[in-house]
C-alpha cells in the first residue's frame, strides 16, 4: 500500500470513531432533553452521565447553544424515522392521516425517550407554538379535505388540536403510570373523531384501514 494512502485510512477511522462518539453523546442528550427539557441539558451534565471529560465533550461541541441545535437536529431524525417514514407510502388522505396517529401513539408507548415526547417537552418549554407534531396533523388534515375525505365544515386547526390532546394525554398518563389503557382511549378517541368528521368516501377509506390495522381482522 503506498504511503500516501496509509494517512488516510488513518484519519478517516479516527474521523468515523469521533462520529460514533458524537453519536453515543447525541443520543444520551435527546434523552436527557426529553425529561428534562433542552435547558437542563449541558456539557457537564453529560459528561457526568456518559463518564468522560468536559474538555472531551467540548471537541465535540463549542457551546451549550451548539449542543442544543445537535440536540433538536437527532430528535427530529429519529422521530421521522419512528413516525413519518412508515406512513410515506400509505393511501394519502384519511388513512395517512390514521396511520400517522396510531404511529405517533406507538412511538410514545415503545418508551423511545425516557421523558416521552422529545417534541411535545421541546415546544412547551420555549414558546407556546402548536410545534412540528400539530402542524403535520394540520397539513394531512387539508390533504384529506382536499381529496373529500373530511367533510368541508370541519376546521383543520380544530381537528389537529383534538387530535394532538389526545395523544399528548395518552404520553402523560403513560409517563406517570404506564397506564397501557391510556393509548387504547386515545386510539378509541382519535378514530371516533376522524369517523365523525369524515364523508362517507372518508368512512369508507378509514374502514379499509382499520381492517388491515386490526390484527386477525
Amino acid at each position: 500500500m503506498s504511503s500516501d494512502v496509509e494517512p488516510q485510512i488513518h484519519i478517516d477511522g479516527r474521523r468515523l470513531r469521533g462520529d460514533r462518539t458524537r453519536q453515543t453523546i447525541l443520543a444520551k442528550a435527546v434523552d436527557i432533553a426529553s425529561a428534562e427539557g433542552l435547558e437542563g441539558l449541558s456539557i457537564g451534565r453529560l459528561a457526568t452521565e456518559l463518564g468522560v471529560s468536559k474538555s472531551g465533550l467540548f471537541a465535540h461541541f463549542g457551546s451549550k447553544q451548539e449542543l442544543q441545535l445537535e440536540t433538536i437536529d437527532t430528535a427530529s431524525g429519529i422521530f421521522e424515522q419512528r413516525v413519518w417514514l412508515p406512513v410515506a407510502e400509505l393511501e394519502p388522505g384519511l388513512v395517512r392521516l390514521a396511520a400517522l396517529m396510531d404511529c405517533w401513539l406507538a412511538y410514545f408507548r415503545d418508551d423511545t425517550f425516557s421523558g416521552g415526547c422529545f417534541f411535545s417537552n421541546a415546544h412547551h418549554e420555549f414558546d407556546g407554538r402548536p410545534g412540528p407534531v400539530r402542524d403535520r396533523i394540520v397539513a394531512h388534515v387539508r390533504g384529506a379535505q382536499r381529496r373529500g375525505q373530511l367533510r368541508d365544515d370541519v376546521e383543520p386547526e380544530q381537528l389537529a388540536f383534538e387530535l394532538d390532546a389526545a395523544g399528548v394525554l395518552a404520553n402523560s398518563l403513560w409517563q406517570l403510570s404506564h397506564d397501557e389503557r391510556a393509548f387504547d382511549r386515545a386510539t378509541t378517541a382519535i378514530r371516533g373523531r376522524l369517523h365523525a368528521s369524515a364523508t362517507p368516501a372518508g368512512r369508507r377509506a378509514l374502514a379499509r384501514y382499520v381492517r388491515s390495522a386490526t390484527p386477525g381482522a
